[in-house]
């Protein structure tokens, strides 16, 4: 396992109580001493994109990227060319940028599915906060990969981590959420 930063994956253990993290992936976008923030890669949100901005028609899935302001759309892409402004979290994948030209992109068809994900919301941590919750061994780390960022198959997002981590990792996909039913 990995020191969380940006670019990292945080597995949720699989006995995580929290209803906000149980069986998620957080892609972690940035990590520093005054604090952290990340997006959950695979809880679907109810809408998709175009339900949620006027002019846009791809039905883009868009996810529930945490429980910090759920009034916020964000992205993480593969378009540094196409999209000005964003931020690399790791080599060829980007948070954020110029949402305006992504709206033209995405009317002129330009963008394709596999190589961006939307979120409402994000995860965050204040500072010491994701340190304490690695202490208590809340999450498993990893080193992100875009075929788990942009998985095709959100339901399969949290077993794939595990399955990357490898080894005795690989049994925990098996676990009961709850394991006094055991």
């Amino acid at each position: 396992m990995i020191e969380p930063r940006a670019g990292a994956l945080l597995i949720a253990d699989p006995f995580l109580k929290d209803p906000n993290f149980l069986r998620t992936v957080v892609f972690l976008c940035e990590h520093r001493e005054d604090g952290s923030f990340g997006f959950v890669l695979n809880r679907p949100y109810e809408n998709t994109l175009d339900e949620l901005l006027p002019g846009i028609f791809q039905q883009f899935p868009v996810f529930y990227g945490g429980p910090v302001q759920r009034d916020s759309i964000h992205f993480i892409h593969q378009y540094p060319d196409k999209i000005p402004g964003g931020t690399e979290v790791m080599e060829g994948v980007f948070w954020g940028g110029d949402f305006s030209r992504l709206v033209d992109l995405l009317k002129e068809g330009e963008i394709e599915e596999r190589k961006i994900r939307f979120f409402i919301g994000y995860s965050g941590w204040s500072a010491g906060q994701l340190d304490e919750e690695m202490k208590e061994k809340t999450w498993l780390t990893a080193d992100a990969t875009r075929r788990l960022l942009f998985h095709p198959e959100s339901g399969e997002i949290w077993k794939d981590s595990l399955r990357h981590l490898g080894g005795e990792y690989e049994m925990m996909i098996n676990y009961p959420i709850d394991p006094q039913l055991n």
